[in-house]
């Protein structure tokens, strides 16, 4: 089972992700959302939120960069184990968030 990555091209956050997918050789499936995080249906379905980069790996359901970027590390970067998942369960989004009022305006998570 591959990973499945939830992103916008000019992301920065987005293009760590993706380069330490790419650095780790670890296959994944690309899905680019839309610009407007409120039409990103796909990521809220996921993840209960609309913020960029998301990865799911499994049931496992990463939404923060610094997160995804550490879970690649133990995962893939050094021989991971399945401990690295169970590490990072916590971590998951479970309830979704509702919609603010910038959600009609395109970014990814970086203020």
């Amino acid at each position: 089972m591959s990973i499945t990555f939830y992103h916008v091209h000019w992301c920065p956050e987005c293009i760590a992700v993706k380069g330490r997918l790419d650095a780790l050789g670890v296959p994944y499936d690309e899905v680019i959302v839309p610009d407007i995080r409120m039409f990103r249906k796909q990521v809220h379905a996921v993840s209960g939120q609309y913020y960029v980069p998301v990865i799911k790996d499994g049931d496992l359901v990463l939404t923060e960069t610094a997160d995804i970027l550490a879970y690649l590390d133990e995962r893939y970067g050094r021989g991971g184990t399945e401990a690295a998942a169970a590490e990072f369960r916590s971590q998951a989004r479970t309830a979704p968030e509702t919609a603010g009022e910038d959600d009609a305006h395109p970014s990814c998570r970086i203020k």
